[in-house]
């Protein structure tokens, strides 16, 4: 049984037992994870009625996400998981994306894209195939109108992650032999706010 949490896209916390989602909590406000990630987990316990020391591990979404949020889930995982003294376990957030979309039924290649803020936006493109999905490209950041070329797929702009979805898609490709490349956090920008630089010395 493992705990996941993503906030590159909102932010989402589940239970997950094998491929079953025992509880999920979710939200599509980007500006409120730090206020809500500490209640989340808790629900997400209570639903189940589950121990934090029932847990094996726990999966966070490395991304990509914007720098503020993003922080506060990985942050959240890391804690969580020293605190309960089980290993960390990092996935590419876009990955429950694609996989939602295998789920339903979707084969073929597919486009990912996540909004990154100041006119830009987070893709990866995936192959469906009956297996599962295979991340082919990225994740990496454009503006809208540099994204690949995707006439002979299907492109799916996400506005929610789910970490139900996040820890299965995990869980399947460990199970196929794919290990993930990405062990920190794929902001793929730097953060807005800056160390101020020397102060200027005031002339008479």
């Amino acid at each position: 049984m493992l705990l996941a949490i993503d906030t590159s896209a909102g932010t989402s916390v589940a239970l997950v037992e094998g491929d079953l989602v025992l509880a999920e909590r979710a939200t599509e406000d980007t500006m409120r994870h730090a206020e809500v990630i500490g209640e989340m987990i808790l629900g997400v316990l209570a639903d189940a009625g589950v121990s934090p020391s029932s847990l094996d591990s726990v999966v966070a979404g490395m991304g990509p996400g914007p720098f503020t949020g993003l922080r506060v889930g990985i942050a959240a995982a890391r804690a969580f998981a020293l605190g309960i003294g089980a290993p960390i376990i990092p996935a590419v957030s876009h990955d429950a994306v694609a996989f939602d979309a295998w789920s339903a039924g979707i084969r073929g290649p597919l486009l990912v894209v996540t909004d990154a803020r100041r006119r830009e936006v987070y893709w990866s493109t995936y192959e469906l195939g009956d297996e599962g999905p295979a991340r082919a490209e990225g994740p990496a950041l454009c503006a809208p109108g540099d994204l690949p070329p995707h006439s002979d797929g299907q492109r799916i702009d996400a506005v929610q992650v789910s970490a139900g979805s996040l820890a299965r898609a995990e869980r399947q490709n460990r199970g196929r032999g794919i290990q993930e490349q990405f062990s920190e956090p794929l902001y793929l920008r730097s953060p807005d706010v800056t160390m101020p630089g020397a102060r200027k010395r005031v002339s008479q």
